[in-house]
C-alpha cells in the first residue's frame, strides 16, 4: 500500500527524526515555562495575601488610623500646617511623657531639619474645640519671661497663628521657667493676644496653655552644658473661638470642622530678641507625616488599593493607591504562549478584603491583584528559554542543512540522473549525457558517483562504436545503391516495356537499393571531399541559377540585385550545390505559389547572399540544429527521401570555401544568410554550369 514511499524512505527518515527533535526541544521549553508559571503563581499569591496583612496592620497602627481619617487632598501643600484628625479623643497636653507617646504613636509630626511640628485635633468632640500643638526644637538653655514684666521678646517664646474662614488668631507666648532640675529645665508658656504692640499692658488668654521641656544633654557629644544645644519639646493647646461655637450649635453640632483641611497653622520658636526662629512650621523643607498614599511602595507593579468608608454601607472610595500599570517589557508572542499555558485560577482576579476600625467609623480595604508581576518574572525566564530554544533549533536547522546539502540532496540527485538514463535506455535505446562531476568527491558518496560515472561512460563507449559500426555499413549499402542505380536506369531503358520479363526484376531491385539509400548517411564522404577554389563572379552566378531553377522543379525564384561583378572565392559546383539545397529546403516550406527572393550585398572583405522565403518559421529546438546532419522535423524522413543531410552539406562546402551560412526567422518566414569572402578584382571569373 505505501511501496510508493520506498524511494523517498531514506529522506524521510532523516527529515522526520530532525522534526521530532525540533518538536521535543519546544515542548522541553514549553513544559519548563508551564512549571515556572505556577510556582511563580503560587508565589505570588503568598506574597500577595502578605502584602495585604501588612498593609492592615499599618492601618491599625495608630499612625495608619490617623492617615485614614486624613485621606490626601489634592492641591492642598505640605505648609501652611492644618490640624490634623487624632485618632485619639484628645491630647493630655500637660504631661510630657503622654503629649510625647501621643504624637509619636499617631505619627502627626511634620519633620524638618530644626525639629517637628505636630497641629492636630482630637476627635471627641466634647475635649472642646481646641487646636493642639506640639513640637521640638533644638536650642541653647532657655531664657525665660519675668512674670509681670512687658518684657517677652526677651525671653524665648512662641508665636501661634491660626486662619480659617477669614479670621485670624494670633498668639504669643513667652516661656516662664517652672524650675530647674537635674532632668532638665520646663516652664509655662502663657498666651498673650498678639496686637504687635508689647510695651502695653495686657493679660493672658485664659484658655491657651501651653508647656516646654528642655534635656539637660547637649545633642553633641562634647558640648559645654552653658552654651551647647539642647533639645527642647513643647506643647500647646489653641483655644479658637469658632471652632467651639460649631460644637454649640443646637441643630447640627459639627466635629471635625468640615473645613479641617483649610485652617491653616503657622508656628514659630523664637529666641530672646532674635528675628531669626528656631523653628519655623512654613519653612519650605517641611516632610509631611505618613500618608495612604505611602503605602504605593508596598504594591507590586499593577495591584491596586481601594479604601472607602462605611457610611453605614461602603461608599465610594476615599482614596485608590496603585503602583502603576506593570510595565509590559517582554514580547507579544511570549505573553501569548505565557497566557495559554494552563495553571489553575490564574486568570480568576485576585481580591483581598479588610476591615479597620476607627473611632469615627470602619474603613474598607479591597487589595486588587495583577498577574502581570508573575508575567514579568516568567518573560525573565522565556527570555532565557528562549534563547535555548533558538540554539537549540539553530543547531538542529544547521544540522539538518548539512546532511540535506551534502548528502540527502547528492543522493536524490543521483538517484534522479539514474533514472533518468534508465528510461532513456528503456525508451531510445540511447545512453543521455550523465554529468556527475558535481558530485565527485572524496567520500563514500563521491566514490560512488565516479565509479557510476566511469561505468557508464565505458558502456556509453561501447554503445557509441556499435552506432558507429551500424552507420558505417549503412553508409557502405548506401555506396553500393548509389553505383549501382545508374546501371539500373540503363538497364530500365533496354527493358522498360511491359512484355520483358526482366523489368519485374529490375523494379525490384531498384526499390530495394531506394529504401537502403534512403537510410544511410554519406557524411564522412561529404567532410572528406576536396573543392576546387578559384575566383567566380557571384552576382552573374545567382541571376543564372535564378532563372533555371524552374529546371529542377524550383518555381518563383526572384533574384533582386544590380550591383555588377562581385568576385569571390569558391568552389562553382560547390556553391551551385549549396544553394540548391537551400532553395529545395525553402521550396519545401514556403507557402504555395509564394517566391523565394534571393538578394546580394557586398562590402570591400566580403559578399552577403540571402535566399527568403514565406512560409512557418523553424521551431526554437530545431534553429541551432538544422545544420545537423541527420536533422529533420519530418518523421521517417529517411523513408520518403528527406535524409536531413542537405543542410548539413551546405555548411560543410562554405566551411571548405571559408565562408559561413547561418538562418534565422524574419516577420513572415525564413532567411538563410551565405557569407562568402571578396576575390582581388584582377582574378580569373570561372564559368558558371
Amino acid at each position: 500500500m505505501l511501496a510508493w514511499l520506498a524511494p523517498y524512505q531514506l529522506r524521510l527518515v532523516f527529515r522526520g527524526a530532525f522534526t521530532l527533535l525540533a518538536l521535543a526541544t519546544v515542548a522541553m521549553a514549553l513544559y519548563v515555562l508551564w512549571e515556572e508559571k505556577e510556582l511563580s503563581y503560587r508565589n505570588y499569591q503568598h506574597s500577595f495575601q502578605k502584602t495585604a496583612a501588612e498593609i492592615a496592620a499599618k492601618l491599625h497602627h495608630p499612625a495608619g488610623q490617623l492617615a485614614l481619617l486624613n485621606p490626601p487632598t489634592p492641591g492642598i501643600p505640605v505648609t501652611p500646617l492644618h490640624p490634623l484628625l487624632l485618632p485619639f479623643s484628645a491630647i493630655d497636653f500637660d504631661d510630657r511623657d503622654k503629649v510625647q507617646q501621643a504624637v509619636e504613636m499617631s505619627g502627626c509630626q511634620v519633620q524638618y531639619k530644626a525639629g517637628t511640628v505636630c497641629v492636630a485635633v482630637g476627635n471627641n468632640p466634647w475635649a472642646g474645640g481646641f487646636i493642639y500643638v506640639a513640637g521640638s526644637f533644638a536650642s541653647s538653655s532657655l531664657i525665660a519671661h519675668a512674670h509681670g514684666t512687658d518684657a517677652i521678646l526677651s525671653a524665648h517664646h512662641v508665636l501661634v497663628s491660626v486662619n480659617l474662614r477669614g479670621q485670624t488668631y494670633r498668639w504669643i507666648a513667652p516661656f516662664e521657667a517652672m524650675g530647674t532640675a537635674i532632668n532638665g529645665m520646663h516652664g509655662r508658656l502663657t498666651g498673650f493676644v498678639d496686637t504687635g504692640d508689647f510695651s502695653a499692658p495686657r493679660r493672658p488668654v485664659k484658655d491657651f496653655r501651653g508647656w516646654i521641656w528642655q534635656s539637660p544633654e547637649c545633642m553633641a557629644a562634647a558640648g559645654n552644658p552653658q552654651t551647647c544645644l539642647k533639645r527642647a519639646f513643647f506643647s500647646v493647646r489653641l483655644p479658637v473661638g469658632l471652632l467651639r461655637d460649631d460644637l454649640f450649635q443646637p441643630d447640627d453640632p459639627q466635629w471635625p470642622p468640615a473645613d479641617l483641611e483649610h485652617i491653616q497653622v503657622h508656628v514659630r520658636v523664637m529666641p530672646p530678641g532674635g528675628d531669626t526662629a528656631l523653628i519655623d512650621s512654613d519653612s519650605g523643607d517641611a516632610l509631611p507625616p505618613f500618608a495612604l498614599t505611602d503605602l504605593a511602595p508596598l504594591l507590586l507593579p499593577g495591584e491596586t488599593l481601594h479604601i472607602r468608608k462605611f457610611v453605614p454601607a461602603p461608599a465610594g472610595d476615599i482614596v485608590t493607591v496603585g503602583s502603576g500599570e506593570h510595565p509590559h517589557d517582554y514580547s507579544h508572542w511570549l505573553n501569548i504562549i505565557i497566557r495559554h499555558l494552563p495553571v489553575e485560577g490564574y486568570d480568576k482576579p485576585l481580591e483581598n478584603h479588610e476591615i479597620i476600625a476607627t473611632p469615627l467609623g470602619n474603613y474598607e480595604l479591597i487589595l486588587v491583584g495583577d498577574v502581570g508581576s508573575v508575567n514579568q518574572s516568567l518573560s525573565a525566564v522565556a527570555t532565557r528559554v528562549s534563547w535555548f530554544v533558538g540554539v537549540m533549533l539553530l543547531g538542529l536547522l544547521l544540522t539538518w542543512f548539512i546532511i540535506e546539502v551534502g548528502i540527502i540532496r547528492r543522493i536524490t540527485e543521483l538517484t534522479r540522473r539514474a533514472a533518468s538514463v534508465s528510461q532513456s535506455v528503456k525508451s531510445s535505446g540511447r545512453f543521455e549525457e550523465l554529468d556527475l562531476n558535481d558530485l565527485r568527491g572524496p567520500d563514500e558518496l563521491g566514490v560512488l558517483a565516479r565509479c557510476l560515472a566511469d561505468l557508464l561512460q565505458r558502456v556509453k563507449e561501447d554503445v557509441e562504436r556499435e552506432r558507429i559500426r551500424a552507420e558505417q555499413e549503412k553508409d557502405m549499402w548506401h555506396a553500393v545503391g548509389h553505383e549501382i542505380m545508374s546501371p539500373l536506369q540503363s538497364l530500365m531503358a533496354l527493358h522498360g516495356s511491359s512484355d520483358d520479363e526482366s523489368s519485374r526484376y529490375i523494379n525490384r531491385m531498384q526499390q530495394a537499393v531506394r529504401i537502403l539509400y534512403g537510410n544511410a548517411s554519406p557524411s564522412e564522404a561529404f567532410q572528406a571531399s576536396t573543392l576546387q577554389i578559384r575566383a567566380v563572379d557571384v552576382e552573374e552566378f545567382l541571376r543564372h541559377v535564378g532563372s533555371n531553377a524552374s529546371c529542377v522543379g524550383i518555381d518563383s525564384v526572384e533574384f533582386q540585385g544590380d550591383t555588377g561583378p562581385v568576385l569571390v572565392r569558391a568552389d562553382e559546383y560547390s556553391l551551385e550545390d549549396v544553394v540548391t539545397h537551400v532553395l529545395r529546403n525553402a521550396d519545401r516550406y514556403r507557402v504555395p505559389g509564394s517566391a523565394i527572393g534571393i538578394a546580394l550585398s557586398a562590402t570591400e572583405t566580403t559578399a552577403s547572399v540571402s535566399i527568403n522565403n514565406l512560409g512557418p518559421h523553424i521551431p526554437d529546438n530545431l534553429i541551432e540544429r538544422i545544420f545537423e546532419y541527420g536533422v529533420s522535423d519530418q518523421q521517417d524522413a529517411g523513408a520518403n527521401g528527406n535524409r536531413g543531410q542537405g543542410l548539413f552539406v551546405a555548411k560543410t562546402y562554405m566551411a571548405k570555401m571559408g565562408g559561413t551560412i547561418s538562418v534565422q526567422n524574419v516577420a513572415g518566414g525564413v532567411s538563410f544568410v551565405l557569407g562568402l569572402q571578396r576575390a582581388p578584382a584582377a582574378a580569373t571569373v570561372g564559368a558558371i554550369l
